[in-house]
């Protein structure tokens, strides 16, 4: 992909004339088609299970929509696409492809808008357990015919379920193949780890993978920033996505809204916007949740009016899960952030707090890099020297002095080479 690095004031009058969002949405359907001793065609039949996702859907109507617990057989997963969710007038959905290397009864599925995003390839990162699936798509820009676009990649898994060590040992394991597989074969970008994670505390190892420094430039941060022991606990009660019901009908888990098990999280390059696409501050949530439901079903006192009664009442009787949600904005035509002629590599940049920002990038040879801090209106704010290794580099930023808004990194190599990304403070 040519990339072209153009003046930050003529891209910031594009991205002005080129905003569009994508509605991102993950959502563990429960046993879709799956019948097992437990759950059945009494008590979760797929043809109900249809109706209220459709309500679901056409409620949201996501851009993306990823799933966990949907049959291995392809005869379900199409009968998702055709019967639920192009229906109603849609016709713009399309299905990626699952491969089931883990030989699982239940599977994750992706379907996406195709009137926005081209899904350019599909690969698994591991099949330990069940597989975790990536689905690599770019956005269909003014630019595409010219040959630049925005790149979205999308991780979805489903960790094993269990409160044992056992259960957390093989859920660390498939996070800890993934971000391996990430490091060893791709390039950093806009990346997003959705699914159902079973995870009860943020301190558990299988999270921690993906989001300590370790992780490299495949580090994972939470939208909203809210880590801790989540199970059974009412401080997380707005983020809870798991159980709807206080009492089973012989599928779903009971006991009410106390666990946090699904996520949606972003790599810095989307919290930050470096490439194109930027997270809407504020979007991320659990449909239906409206952090009042602690211990209870949504369905009980008070009145749950996050979403509509008809919604909600396909939410309490679909899944034992809620969908999570996040929307993305299309920032530029082009990423327009690191250029193919610069040393420099793999750029992102996020906020540590107030008064630190951390820069991490990726050369191709060592070099003596000038760090320049410019304003929206051109005005050189600060400028650093610094030399940078071959490979990965952090470079932590001191930006104390900077009022919020937005802001231009500029990196200089010492051919004269330049390269820019953008801090929103």
């Amino acid at each position: 992909m040519k990339k072209i690095l153009v003046p930050f004031l003529l891209s910031f009058t594009l991205i002005a004339h080129s905003q569009d969002t994508l509605k991102i949405m993950h959502y563990n359907l429960l046993n879709y088609g799956n019948y097992t001793a437990y759950c059945t065609s009494g008590n979760n039949n797929h043809e109900n299970k249809d109706g209220w996702i459709n309500t679901i859907i056409s409620h949201e109507l996501p851009d993306i929509f990823t799933v966990n617990e949907i049959s291995n057989f392809e005869f379900y997963q199409n009968r998702i696409l055709n019967s639920v969710l192009n229906t109603d007038g849609r016709t713009w959905y399309r299905r990626g492809t699952i491969s089931n290397l883990a030989g699982s009864e239940i599977v994750n599925m992706f379907y996406y808008n195709s009137d926005k995003l081209i899904l350019r390839s599909y690969e698994v990162v591991q099949s330990s357990t069940r597989d975790i699936d990536l689905f690599t798509l770019y956005c269909k820009t003014p630019g595409l015919e010219q040959g630049d676009t925005v790149y979205l990649n999308c991780i979805v898994a489903h960790l094993k379920a269990g409160n044992s060590g056992s259960d957390a040992t093989l859920r660390a394991e498939m996070t800890s193949n993934a971000i391996s597989y990430l490091n060893s074969y791709k390039n950093a970008g806009n990346y997003l780890m959705m699914g159902d994670f079973n995870t009860y505390t943020s301190s558990e190892t299988c999270y921690q993978n993906l989001i300590s420094l370790s992780a490299g430039d495949f580090r994972f941060f939470d939208p909203v920033n809210k880590p801790g022991n989540w199970a059974n606990s009412s401080a997380f009660a707005p983020w809870h996505t798991q159980s709807v019901t206080s009492n089973s009908n012989g599928c779903q888990a009971s006991g009410g809204m106390d666990d946090r098990f699904d996520h949606i999280m972003a790599t810095a390059q989307i919290i930050n916007g470096s490439k194109g696409l930027k997270y809407i501050q504020d979007s991320y949530h659990a449909v239906g949740q409206d952090g009042k439901h602690f211990n209870k079903s949504i369905t009980d006192s008070p009145v749950n009016t996050s979403v509509p009664a008809d919604v909600l009442a396909a939410l309490f009787n679909n899944s034992d899960h809620l969908p999570v949600r996040l929307d993305l904005i299309l920032t530029a035509t082009a990423p327009g952030g690191i250029s193919e002629q610069s040393v420099f590599r793999n750029a992102g940049i996020y906020m540590v707090n107030q008064g630190l920002a951390r820069l991490f990038i990726t050369t191709e040879a060592e070099t003596q890099a000038t760090v320049s801090m410019i304003s929206i209106t051109g005005q050189l704010l600060k400028t650093e020297i610094r030399q940078v290794s071959r490979g990965r580099n952090e470079l932590n930023l001191d930006i104390s002095g900077l009022t919020k808004g937005v802001y231009v990194i500029r990196l200089t190599d010492s051919a004269g080479q330049t390269a820019s990304i953008k801090l929103v403070k």
